[in-house]
């Protein structure tokens, strides 16, 4: 694709570009970062980006630049023909998706796949081998559903869904419209609901279910359980990463982001465009305002404010946290320093 094709084609509102002024205008085969990308593969930066040595060593074909004079100048300097983008980074994600246009699967089911009777399949949906859709459950239009899905009764999956391969939705499962479920991620399963007594533990019945509401995405190997009675609900735009743990009842709000090894306990509410970042934990019950971030390795007991950065274990204001870390290295000197001080006191 011509450079300039390419770039008129970008479709986000945010693009706000207008064109470097260089006779040029290459044919675009690919995309690759700034270090890597070749004459025929576009880049792009951001703004404050540290890369400025590396603009002046690459050979990209073309580059997104953000509005920012010393990287155009480079770029003017080494005739490298870029568009100036409000925000290069979504500008890039869209070129992506023109630069590698998805191949999607012709409308049919495959002879392996094993389908109920009184299942419903939507018109335009893709069914791969081996996949086994459950009795009462309904597949809307113009889905794809990779090899090896295990679909449960009584589960309903909203319109251009993807279910990839070894997905498994449990019984009573909801999934709203072009929601995603990767690789071997695991939709409705049964709670960690067992009652103490005298005799061992008494299983409490999972009867209850998960939604994914509309645009929702699940990573590769997460597992999102369905509660006792009422619902696990995640709300609409919300992306999960591979390998979290959302335990029964959960509520998550809408355009919420969560990394990888995230663990949320049951009856946990978290509120819109809430991120977690790797490995957090959410205790049970515990309360996350809209807005609010976790960095990493962060433990939330209780309540977090609304668009509060918060970090540690217990999780604190992140400023505050910053502050006993940088205090940790020296506690055996201010032990020492306390004895000393703690003996001439006594003399």
């Amino acid at each position: 694709m011509r450079f300039s094709a390419l770039v008129e084609n970008l479709q986000t509102s945010e693009a706000g570009f207008r064109w470097s002024q260089l006779n040029i205008d290459p044919i675009l085969i690919g995309a690759a970062s700034l270090e890597q990308a070749h004459e025929n593969q576009l880049s792009f930066l951001e703004k404050g980006h540290s890369l400025v040595s590396a603009l002046n060593k690459s050979v990209a074909g073309a580059l997104l630049l953000p509005d920012q004079q010393d990287l155009i100048q480079i770029a003017s300097e080494r005739n490298i023909p870029f568009a100036v983008i409000a925000n290069p980074r979504l500008a890039f994600a869209e070129a992506l998706e023109l630069l590698h246009p998805r191949k999607r699967p012709l409308a049919e089911v495959h002879p392996t796949a094993v389908i109920d009777e009184r299942s419903v399949v939507g018109p335009g949906t893709f069914i791969a081998p081996r996949v086994c859709i459950g009795a009462s459950s309904r597949i809307g239009a113009n889905c794809i559903v990779h090899p090896g899905v295990v679909i449960y009764n009584d589960v309903e999956v909203g319109d251009e869904c993807e279910l990839h391969a070894n997905a498994v939705l449990h019984p009573g499962s909801r999934l709203g419209h072009g929601c995603v479920v990767s690789s071997n991620a695991v939709i409705g399963s049964e709670g960690f609901g067992f009652i103490p007594t005298t005799h061992g533990w008494r299983k409490m019945p999972q009867t209850g279910q998960v939604v994914l509401e509309d645009s929702v995405e699940v990573g590769c190997g997460t597992m999102i359980d369905r509660p006792s009675v009422g619902q696990t609900r995640i709300g609409a735009g919300s992306k999960i990463d591979n390998l979290v743990q959302i335990g029964h009842g959960v509520t998550i709000g809408r355009s919420c982001a969560f990394a990888s090894q995230a663990g949320i306990a049951g009856g946990a509410k978290l509120g819109n465009g809430v991120i977690l970042a790797g490995q957090v934990g959410v205790g049970n019950g515990a309360v996350v305002g809209d807005g609010a971030t976790v960095s990493a390795k962060s433990g939330i007991q209780g309540k977090v404010a609304a668009g509060e950065l918060v970090s540690g274990f217990p999780a604190i204001p992140h400023r505050l946290w910053l502050r006993c870390a940088a205090t940790f290295s020296k506690l055996p000197e201010i032990v020492k320093a306390l004895k000393e001080l703690k003996r001439d006191v006594s003399r």
